[in-house]
C-alpha cells in the first residue's frame, strides 16, 4: 500500500514522510515542484499540484491514503480522482479555525472548511486533523529578536495553546497507518500541553537563547500596517480578531498526543530550545 504525502516540501510533511518511511511503509512524496523535494533514500516522488487536476491521476495510482493539505481549488477534482484510484483514506490538515463563528467568511478558515466540506461526501474514510496555534508560529518573532529589537504585538496577552509539529506529525501517522484505528473517520481539534500567552511564550523563547526579550505593545491599527506587509490585509485582520478573541477567552487545551496516542505531548518551551538557532542573527 502507498501513502502520498500531498505539500511534501511543508515541516509537517517532511516530518511524516520520515516516520512512513521509517517504519516500512511505501511513500510516494508530492509536490507542485518534485526536482525541489529532499525525501530519505527509496521514497517515490511524483509531481500534484492541489489546484491542477491534470496531475491528480498519476500521482494517486496505487495509492490508499493519502496526507492532504487544504486547497480548495481543485478539491472536486481531487476527491472524484481519489475515488476512481480506490483511496481509502484521507487525512487532512484542517484547521481550528474553521470552528470559529463566521468561519465560511472568515479569510483563514474558509479555505480549511471548503475543503472539509467537498471531503464530506467521499467515497473513502476521512480524518480531520484540527489543529490550532503551530508552535512555529513564533518563527514570526525571530528577525527582531535576532537583531535585537522589541517584538511589538497589538495583543500581548493572547492565550493560545500552541502545538509542536512533531506531534500533529506522529497523530497524522498514527491515523494514516491504521494503527490507531480509533482516529479513522473523526474530527480532532489538536493543541498543546499547556495555556501560554504571547508573552510567556516569548519568555520562553528568552529562556531558550539566553537573553531577554522585550516586548512593545502597539495598537491594532500599528499591527495591523505592519502585517499587511507580509500577507493580504483581511488575512491579518482575521489573526488580529483571533487574538483578541483570545485575550477575552484563553484558548482551550484539546486533544494532545497525550489524550489520543498515550504519549507525552512536547511543549513549546520544548519547541524553543530545539529552534534556538532560528533566533540568533547569522553569524552570532
Amino acid at each position: 500500500m502507498t501513502t502520498l504525502i500531498t505539500g511534501a516540501r511543508g515541516r509537517v510533511a517532511q516530518a511524516v514522510i520520515q516516520r512512513l518511511h521509517s517504519a516500512g511503509t511505501r511513500v510516494r512524496a508530492a509536490s507542485a515542484r518534485p526536482a525541489e523535494l529532499t525525501v530519505p533514500a527509496g521514497v517515490e516522488t511524483a509531481a500534484l499540484a492541489l489546484d491542477r487536476p491534470e496531475t491528480f491521476g498519476a500521482a494517486l495510482t496505487g495509492v490508499r491514503s493519502v496526507f492532504l493539505y487544504p486547497e480548495p481549488a481543485g478539491i472536486h477534482e481531487l476527491v472524484k480522482a481519489a475515488e476512481a484510484a480506490g483511496v481509502e483514506h484521507v487525512v487532512l490538515l484542517s484547521s481550528a479555525s474553521v470552528l470559529a463563528p463566521g468561519a465560511e467568511t472568515d479569510p483563514l478558515a474558509s479555505h480549511s472548511l471548503r475543503v472539509e466540506r467537498a471531503l464530506a461526501g467521499a467515497g473513502f474514510t476521512v480524518t480531520l486533523l484540527r489543529p490550532d496555534a503551530f508552535a512555529t508560529n513564533a518563527l514570526g518573532w525571530a528577525y527582531p529578536i535576532g537583531r535585537d529589537l522589541p517584538v511589538r504585538l497589538a495583543h500581548p496577552e493572547a492565550t493560545l495553546a500552541p502545538i509542536h509539529p512533531a506531534d500533529i506529525a506522529d497523530i497524522a501517522v498514527r491515523a494514516l497507518t491504521g494503527d490507531g484505528g480509533s482516529l479513522a473517520g473523526r474530527a480532532l481539534t489538536l493543541t498543546g500541553p499547556e495555556q501560554l500567552t504571547f508573552r510567556e511564550q516569548l519568555a520562553a523563547v528568552s529562556d531558550a537563547i539566553g537573553r531577554a526579550v522585550p516586548v512593545e505593545p502597539i495598537t491594532r491599527e500599528r499591527a495591523a500596517e505592519e502585517m499587511a506587509a507580509h500577507m493580504p490585509a483581511a488575512m491579518a485582520g482575521s489573526l488580529l480578531d483571533l487574538w483578541a478573541a483570545a485575550t477575552v477567552t484563553p484558548v482551550a487545551v484539546a486533544d494532545t498526543t497525550e489524550t489520543l496516542l498515550g504519549a507525552p505531548a512536547r511543549t513549546f518551551r520544548q519547541w524553543a530550545r530545539e529552534n534556538a538557532h532560528a533566533f540568533r542573527a547569522p553569524g552570532r
